[in-house]
């Protein structure tokens, strides 16, 4: 970065701390939504929370309990009067994409980011997942897991079909993602108010990206940025599955065709 725009982001932002992989921005007016699904996540919710609370940026923490049926809720009603959380706990279990669709609806901020409810993305990348939005040049962020940062080294053929997902998405959306099922999605607010998401599960990744994509005159400007990954194994909690990646499937030639 010049010095030139170090120096006005240095001003724009007052305090905020400058690094060389993000920037803490601050701008007025600036409120970061984080949105969390969550589904029977007991054992990590509260350290996922403390890692939210923890980063500097103005923000509202929206969690979308999706009818847990371990302890998750029981915990979550611990921070019912937390001003900085805003709670939603649903009675039926209808999954991941309804989470999300219910909790931008009640998501006010300039900036809506998407944070699962497990420690496998670090809210530590916070930063320069919303530079490129802060500095005016992207509409919609993409946190990438396989562009030059660390990762837990587990299942062979999940980043198998991880990859082939990419591909078929991007030769339909004519986009160039290297990781478009990613959880770290980023938006600013115009965007999610210009999309009505159908998926009710895992299907949401290939949904939201297609109609990103589809956006014309002008289009949305999409970046993506490198970020950590520390995935668990199906012992720890992990979900998805070879059904969820047929789903996706689906919904990769669903969304196309309905251009």
């Amino acid at each position: 970065m010049d010095q030139d725009k170090l120096q006005i982001l240095t001003d724009l932002l007052g305090e905020a701390a400058c690094r060389p992989l993000g920037i803490y921005p601050r701008p007025q007016g600036f409120l970061l939504s984080v949105v969390i699904p969550v589904y029977n996540e007991e054992r990590w919710i509260r350290e996922v929370i403390k890692r939210v609370k923890a980063v500097h940026f103005p923000k509202e923490i929206v969690i979308i309990d999706d009818c847990s049926q371990d302890g998750t809720r029981a915990i979550l009603e611990e921070y019912r009067s937390d001003p900085e959380i805003k709670l939603l706990m649903k009675d039926i279990n209808e999954g991941k994409g309804a989470a999300l669709r219910d909790g931008f609806k009640i998501a006010t901020g300039s900036v809506v980011l998407v944070q699962d409810a497990d420690l496998e993305y670090n809210p530590a990348d916070y930063p320069q997942l919303l530079q490129p939005i802060v500095e005016g040049k992207a509409d919609v962020v993409f946190g990438s897991r396989f562009i030059g940062d660390t990762h837990r080294v587990l299942y062979y053929w999940h980043s198998v079909a991880n990859s082939i997902l990419t591909w078929l998405s991007n030769m339909f959306t004519n986009l160039n993602l290297t990781d478009m099922e990613t959880c770290y999605k980023v938006f600013r607010r115009e965007v999610l108010q210009d999309i009505k998401i159908k998926s009710q599960r895992f299907g949401f990744e290939p949904e939201i990206t297609a109609k990103v994509a589809r956006k014309r005159n002008p289009p949305w400007r999409i970046y993506e940025i490198p970020i950590s990954y520390a995935g668990r194994t199906y012992e720890e909690g992990k979900k998805i599955g070879a059904k969820d990646a047929l789903v996706a499937l689906w919904c990769i030639f669903r969304y196309w065709l309905a251009d």
